[in-house]
């Protein structure tokens, strides 16, 4: 008569050591360790190192889980920006949009493309983020990308897709040091004579 309430606790305790355990991975990324160890995990999430392999197949298994944990927390943000307005402020809200993402993903968003080349996990996480951005991409500007030929459209969002990327953004800001304003404004043009015919 009792086994189900137990059994029910059991697993909500297994769920939430888990939901810890994700959660200190997390804290450690936000905090710029990119390859944090099982034992500072452990440490972190106030468990033993041992719990963490009863939880998790291994550290992949676990940034898998965390990476999914994280990226379902900021699923509001990847709402489709609109496709109204002039062909400078759908870039700008492109741009905008994107800035404000990379800002959420933070480490976590860093430490997936890291890991990606050794995960088939967080590979397939990596490409299906990079689709969705061309469709957004093929989507915001389909006027002006019907308008060009067919190879050159190609090009264009391709390049578009980089201008627009974590990496572009990283190394505006962090290699160049462009302020934010500098360095949207910059994108945004750069976007704009990728789509001149």
């Amino acid at each position: 008569m009792t086994s189900a309430p137990v059994a029910d606790g059991r697993s909500a305790r297994k769920a939430a050591t888990r939901d810890a355990i994700a959660d200190a991975l997390l804290d450690l990324l936000a905090e710029g360790h990119l390859r944090p160890t099982a034992r500072e995990i452990a440490a972190r999430a106030g468990i033993s190192l041992r719990s963490i392999y009863v939880h998790f197949d291994d550290l992949e298994d676990l940034l898998c889980v965390a990476a999914r944990r994280h990226f379902t927390r900021i699923a509001p943000m990847l709402e489709p920006t609109p496709t109204t307005g002039s062909m400078r402020a759908r870039a700008e809200n492109l741009v905008q949009h994107r800035v404000n993402l990379y800002a959420n993903l933070g480490a976590i968003g860093r430490a997936t493309q890291l890991q990606a080349p050794f995960s088939p996990t967080l590979e397939r996480i990596v490409r299906d983020a990079r689709a969705r951005s061309k469709k957004e991409i093929e989507r915001l500007f389909a006027p002006e990308l019907e308008a060009l030929a067919p190879a050159r459209r190609a090009s264009a969002v391709a390049v578009i897709e980089v201008l627009v990327g974590s990496h572009a953004w990283e190394a505006l800001r962090d290699v160049h040091n462009l302020d934010v304003r500098t360095a949207m404004t910059a994108v945004v043009d750069a976007v704009l004579r990728e789509l001149a015919e």
